[in-house]
């Protein structure tokens, strides 16, 4: 096994670009819900108000069976 030296700068380089990896995984995940939440926007909040209340009836049915 040879061992490898790394300069400080080398290590701080690899540092950033695994901090940056992250940051870019973290949009990635993040992107959907945000356009999520766009939609939900577009959609009169009595609408949602409804389409909520009819989820919890469906689901109190579903449980009551």
């Amino acid at each position: 096994m040879s061992e490898k030296i790394y300069s400080v700068n080398e290590i701080l380089d690899a540092i950033d670009e695994l901090g940056n990896t992250k940051k870019k995984r973290e949009e990635k995940l993040e992107s959907p819900k945000k356009s999520i939440k766009k939609q939900q926007l577009d959609i009169p909040s009595n609408t949602l108000r409804l389409i909520e209340e009819a989820e919890k009836k469906i689901k109190s049915n579903l449980k009551s069976e």
